[in-house]
């Protein structure tokens, strides 16, 4: 692995691994243990970003002219060599990202899933033919690459994220430009040469390391025709007003605050393992993570109870160990996020039920929080209504399902929404009522499969889905063609 990681320190930029040109680097920690260095890393400059977009604008047409069958089968390539480093990617995300290796190899599953259905997708990019208002005329539609896109991914699915957005880049004809988090920079290291050693040409899919210096090159640049975003809401406010002049596409997938309602006739041990899975699975760390219980009053203390039985009974530890239940978070900033908002909470009424406090005892030096379930929260307090992106739980009483609807809805957020009922008014009802764009019913609220759209709601989400054939809609645009041909 020492030596797999030590030929990925660069940027990749036009086919070939280059040092950024200030020679400046980053280290990369693991979060379990922070005396545990993984690397440094290419801290890269506005002028590593403009090298990049220029290589992929250079090797764009090329990359668009083979057409998407033959780039699903570059795909495919790619795809036998991704299933081939399944483990080496499951211990890279552990490692540097911090969740369980069981967790990891989830993602890789995952990232691998959405690989195979997108190269697949290469036969289907289909345009219409259409009546004609006249005779002797052939009308007909079809799609084109957008052009460079710039790829901007987060830490907490570090394969993942960048394959969601890579793989439907490339089988669409664009070049892409992949800035990951600085958290995360060895597995999206591994990504890239997963496609360089499938087949993919220099300068169509190009890496850049780095902080928001990178990043800030790349959104603007005019070559730049789209840019796909994953991350929080300010910083996609700012992307968002960035490109707007030049009228560049955005793909935006921000923040989420999302709900799990538990009704009265709700059976609460389903509920309590789908919510304990969705609120502390990867350490409470993901979008779509269930951060937000609604329950009515009258069953209250009976989920709470099963809340609390679960939620501390897992198991802190470090993500190699196999009796982990609860993984480290990210960073410092992670973990100070979460004890403020857990102190937060306390002083606005809230009441911790179980955990609130950060776990050192007979572990690394690492940024380890306790699964926390917090009850009697108010539904306009800030835990209530703000994102914490770790493993804390907020309960909400409600007065019946109408109610819980209104609360449920009640944040600027729209991730995901799950319902737990057996009244199948009910349920069709939340399905037409709840303001988010995943929905759940009496299982875990946490995200789709690969051929589902991955999308959001109200400041969630703005622009075309990921994954799923809506995933198109940001990478290609249409073209219609009147051709007519005359009598022989």
């Amino acid at each position: 692995m020492t030596e797999i990681l030590s030929d990925h320190l660069l940027n990749y930029i036009d086919g070939a691994w280059k040092a950024s040109q200030s020679a400046r680097v980053f280290r990369d920690v693991n979060p379990a243990d922070v005396h545990d260095v993984i690397g440094e890393f290419a801290d890269s400059t506005r002028d590593d970003a403009v090298a990049a977009v220029e290589a992929a604008v250079a090797g764009q047409p090329g990359w668009d002219r083979i057409g998407p069958v033959a780039r699903g089968d570059v795909l495919f390539d790619v795809a036998e060599v991704f299933a081939s480093r399944i483990e080496e990617f499951a211990v890279a995300v552990s490692r540097e990202q911090g969740k369980s290796l069981n967790e990891a190899r989830g993602e890789a599953k995952r990232a691998l899933d959405i690989l195979r259905f997108t190269a697949g997708e290469g036969r289907r990019l289909n345009g219409s033919t259409l009546p004609a208002e006249q005779s002797r005329v052939i009308a007909m539609t079809w799609r084109k690459p957008i052009g460079v896109v710039g790829l901007i991914t987060p830490w907490n699915f570090p394969l993942a994220i960048p394959m969601w957005k890579v793989a439907p880049a490339l089988l669409s004809g664009c070049a892409a430009v992949l800035k990951p988090s600085p958290l995360t920079p060895w597995t999206s290291a591994l990504l890239a040469q997963a496609f360089i050693d499938g087949g993919v040409p220099g300068g169509v899919l190009n890496l850049v390391q780095g902080d928001r210096e990178a990043g800030e090159a790349i959104v603007a640049h005019p070559e730049v025709r789209g840019i796909s975003f994953t991350g929080s809401l300010p910083v996609g406010l700012a992307i968002q007003q960035a490109v707007a002049p030049r009228l560049a596409r955005t793909q935006l997938e921000l923040g989420g605050k999302n709900a799990a309602i538990v009704l009265a006739d709700a059976d609460l041990d389903l509920a309590a393992d789908a919510i304990v899975h969705g609120a502390f699975g990867q350490a409470g760390q993901r979008c779509s993570a269930t951060s937000r219980v609604v329950v009515d009053r009258s069953v209250r203390e009976d989920l709470i109870e099963r809340l609390i039985q679960r939620a501390g009974q897992l198991r802190v530890g470090r993500p190699d160990d196999a009796r982990t239940g609860l993984g480290p978070v990210v960073n410092q900033e992670r973990l100070d996020a979460c004890l403020q908002a857990i102190d937060q909470a306390a002083a606005d009424g809230g009441r911790i039920r179980v955990g609130g406090h950060r776990v050192q005892d007979g572990l690394p030096d690492g940024y380890y929080v306790a699964a926390t379930v917090i009850s009697d929260v108010a539904a306009d307090s800030e835990l209530a209504q703000e994102e914490v992106f770790g493993p804390v739980l907020a309960v909400i009483d409600a007065d019946g399902f109408d109610d819980a609807m209104r609360i449920s809805n009640s944040v600027k957020y729209g991730m995901s929404g799950t319902i737990f009922t057996e009244n199948r008014a009910h349920v069709f009802d939340a399905l037409d009522r709840f303001e988010a764009g995943m929905l759940h019913v009496n299982r875990p609220g946490v995200g789709a499969w690969p051929h589902m759209p991955h999308m959001g709601a109200k400041l969630s989400q703005y622009g075309a889905p990921e994954c799923s054939p809506e995933v198109w809609e940001f990478y290609l645009e249409w073209r219609s063609a009147c051709i007519a041909f005359p009598e022989q």
